[in-house]
């Protein structure tokens, strides 16, 4: 009988297979805020949720970004290579179904990034995005 890595068998879900990508929603002290205006934030928060598995963060210290969705790659891709996306002005709820849309083809490393969210894509500072 073999055993898994604690991290491997975090990623599995009984009966579903292994965990697809998921996203990591900022919301804190200007994500997610009326700081930024003509947004649906809880409408924002909702859709992901209805989609894809999402965790909420506290504030990724990159408020000129807000609303940043950082989008994980799953388990799998992750350990061919793939790294997170952190995306970036995300105020738009056309960008939210791209970025489902996105997952549901596989996320980051299993499909590619649609064109549109390149638009929205940044690198996080130094000591992020790990």
């Amino acid at each position: 009988m073999s055993r898994q890595r604690p991290e491997a068998a975090a990623t599995q879900r009984p009966g579903v297979g292994p965990a697809p990508s998921r996203v990591v929603v900022c919301r804190d002290c200007c994500c997610g805020t009326p700081k930024i205006t003509g947004v649906d934030h809880d409408r924002q928060l909702a859709r992901l949720r209805e989609e894809v598995p999402v965790r909420v963060s506290d504030c990724l210290d990159v408020c000129e970004h807000a609303n940043v969705i950082v989008v994980q790659p799953s388990a799998a891709a992750r350990a061919a290579g793939a790294r997170p996306v952190w995306l970036g002005l995300v105020n738009d709820a056309d960008a939210v179904d791209d970025i489902v849309g996105w997952i549901r083809a596989g996320g980051p490393g299993a499909a590619p990034c649609p064109d549109i969210l390149g638009l929205y894509a940044f690198t996080p500072p130094r000591g992020k995005g790990h």
